[in-house]
C-alpha cells in the first residue's frame, strides 16, 4: 500500500513569521521563495533541497516517496 503524496505545505517566513500555504511542484524543486508580507528571499538551509523542506511543514514530494530530490 502507498500513502498518498501531501502536495500542500504551509511555508513559515524566517524572517518574519508570516505563514502561506502554498502547492508544491511534483516534478522539480522550488530552490526560491519569496515573502509575500515581508518580502524576505529564501533559499533552503544548507543541506536542504529546497524551500519546502526548510521552512515549509510538509517536506518535497520526492523527500516525501523518499527519492533523490534534484542531485541531493
Amino acid at each position: 500500500m502507498t500513502t498518498a503524496l501531501i502536495l500542500n505545505s504551509t511555508i513559515t517566513c524566517p524572517n518574519c513569521g508570516f505563514q502561506q500555504q502554498e502547492l508544491m511542484p511534483v516534478d522539480s524543486c522550488q530552490y526560491f521563495y519569496t515573502c509575500r508580507n515581508c518580502e524576505a528571499y529564501l533559499k533552503p538551509l544548507h543541506g536542504d533541497c529546497c524551500v519546502f523542506c526548510s521552512y515549509g511543514s510538509v517536506k518535497c514530494p520526492p523527500i516525501q516517496q523518499g527519492i533523490s530530490c534534484c542531485g541531493h
